[in-house]
């Protein structure tokens, strides 16, 4: 992992983080939301202030190793100094718990159902967005993720 995201992550650790009351995502447009992928660290902070917490999360080979600001009800996953992936408990109208049929009526024709995961391509940015809606076994939704494909 980078020595860069190493000293970042001991420094936020070192201060005491308060929890913020409501989700990121709450009042924004799916829009604004979708601008959320991009953004460097210094946007994020000076846009949201510290995060709740920050943790590590691990791929499978080392280089897909992620750092993440946790926020309440938004989490940024971070390449290098950039935001790649966000992952949300709600947004699009969607939300952690929903059944799938809500979510595929919500999502109309564009949503491309894999059985275990929804995917929507989002289309007119600067790179390739996806959205993901992946389920549990009783088909509600379990996580809710928008990431570049190409990262």
């Amino acid at each position: 992992m980078n020595k860069y995201f190493l000293l970042l992550l001991l420094f936020l650790l070192a201060f005491s983080l308060t929890a913020q009351e409501r989700p990121l995502n709450t009042g924004l447009s799916n829009d604004e939301q979708y601008y959320f992928v991009g953004m460097t660290l210094a946007e994020v902070i000076e846009r949201f202030g510290p995060p709740r917490s920050v943790t590590v999360a691990r791929g499978i080979d080392n280089w897909q190793d992620d750092v993440v600001f946790r926020y309440t009800g938004v989490d940024f996953f971070i390449h290098i100094d950039r935001i790649w992936q966000v992952k949300f408990t709600t947004t699009h109208g969607i939300s952690i718990g929903d059944p799938k049929a809500a979510v595929l009526l919500l999502l109309g024709e564009t949503a491309e159902d894999n059985e275990e995961h929804v995917i929507v391509s989002i289309p007119g940015r600067n790179w390739p967005l996806i959205l993901r809606i992946n389920f549990n076994n009783n088909e509600n939704v379990s996580s809710i993720f928008l990431y570049r494909p190409d990262f």
